[in-house]
């Protein structure tokens, strides 16, 4: 599941804006032909992910170097886990450090915390589900790292799935009219979902025929009577007002997938070192 060549010009630009007209610090104080060995310390508890991509970042300034891969993406770390080793030049080592470590820290921090609410649902029916807030140009290793945290990847982009929101109603003129729309245009391998605020919605997206129904900011009395009723006969996603306080009792409403933008959107860094050996 990971993308070499999609992500290479993320790298690109992080390196660019890192490393601006040379690294003066690394070129003035480190000697051409210095070797180095340095290992990525992990400085909590969380999820290891982005290891790929920080081999990428350090293959792009140099392919000579040596990567070593200990703990594998996916992997539950603790504090004091060393998750890899890099070898070879000094000045390499220190100017791919801080990309290398951004990439690393960011994607395990979502991983860390799409495992704590895979955890939280543990024994319901519900598939934590991710959304499209990620931030601009790292999705498809936003989408990656919540894979590696357990949960699951919503729609990708607009492409991917249609998915009938409020002002898709208001300028359609209605869930039916919204719908029956879009059955005429798409094929039928895309799945139409509709978004819904009231159990008088979720009644017209079920007759207009959704395969999915987003039940949005609803009490989970009200979450509880729509699910009642939709019966299986749609996919049920439970969005809006989801954090690792509400997320259990959210899935014990019966849903099926649960959307949080919170896994990707503001989630904290894991912390990870990179310390040179003596």
């Amino acid at each position: 599941m990971y993308f070499t060549r999609a992500i290479q010009p993320l790298i690109d630009i992080a390196l660019a804006e890192d490393i601006g007209t040379g690294d003066v610090t690394t070129l003035t104080t480190v000697s051409a032909n210095a070797i180095a060995i340095a290992e990525f310390m992990v400085k909590d508890n969380g999820i290891i992910a982005g290891l790929p991509t920080a081999q990428q970042v350090f293959h792009t300034l140099d392919h000579s170097i040596k990567f070593e891969t200990l703990i594998i993406d996916g992997s539950p770390v603790s504090t004091g886990d060393i998750v890899a080793r890099v070898t070879g030049s000094a000045r390499v080592l220190l100017t791919a450090e801080r990309t290398a470590l951004n990439f690393l820290q960011h994607l395990s921090g979502i991983a860390t915390t799409t495992a704590n609410y895979v955890a939280a649902v543990k024994g319901t029916r519900a598939r934590i589900v991710d959304t499209r807030k990620t931030l601009p140009g790292m999705r498809v290793l936003a989408k990656y790292a919540v894979c590696m945290g357990g949960g699951s990847n919503h729609r990708f982009s607009l492409a991917d799935g249609v998915l009938i929101k409020d002002n898709h109603i208001a300028a359609a003129g209605g869930i039916s009219q919204a719908i029956c729309a879009a059955r005429a245009w798409v094929p039928h391998t895309l799945k139409i979902e509709v978004e819904t605020e009231s159990r008088a919605m979720v009644e017209e997206a079920v007759l207009a025929g959704a395969d999915i129904i987003m039940l949005d900011n609803m009490s989970l009395a009200e979450m509880r009577s729509c699910v009642e009723f939709i019966a299986g006969r749609a996919l049920t996603e439970a969005s809006g007002g989801v954090n690792l306080t509400t997320v259990r009792e959210i899935a014990e409403c019966g849903v099926d997938l649960i959307s949080v933008g919170a896994l990707t959107h503001s989630v904290n860094a894991l912390d990870i070192s990179l310390n040179f050996l003596g």
